[in-house]
């Protein structure tokens, strides 16, 4: 299993949203950069990632899996967007801030920590298993 984080303003699709979808899931779509692509490109069935709202919040405050594969993004007619479907797994007791992984030592090197910018990441097992810890969710 592989791990990521999925980044998402609040205002246009919150955790909330997402949850609201229940196991169906939903497309996340609209991402227009190619490394994020490249990266939902590379996901499997089954991977775990990070739910992390941007903008105000700045935190991780849910878990989702990815349900659906890397398949053409139905917003758009261009066939160089590529999009996966998650599900919500589970919200996390304590959400963990973008602070709270800039001040752990064994977080300095995550993607989040060193480009906010990025709408979809890669998260290592190690990394997932310190941001579990610091939510209170078993990994």
């Amino acid at each position: 299993m592989n791990y990521w984080l999925f980044k998402s303003e609040p205002s246009a699709w919150s955790w909330g949203d997402q949850v609201a979808k229940g196991e169906a899931g939903e497309e996340w779509d609209g991402v227009r950069n190619y490394q994020a692509r490249n990266h939902m490109r590379a996901m499997k069935r089954g991977d775990r990632g990070f739910f992390y709202h941007s903008q105000k919040d700045k935190a991780i405050v849910g878990i989702v899996e990815v349900i659906a594969e890397s398949h053409p993004d139905s917003t758009t007619d261009d066939d160089r967007w590529d999009c996966v479907d998650i599900k919500a797994v589970q919200q996390v007791a304590t959400p963990v801030t973008l602070q709270m992984c800039k001040a752990d030592p064994r977080l300095a090197d995550m993607v989040l920590v060193n480009n906010t910018r990025l709408s979809v990441q890669p998260v290592t097992e190690p990394e997932w298993r310190a941001v579990c810890a610091l939510a209170g969710v078993e990994p």
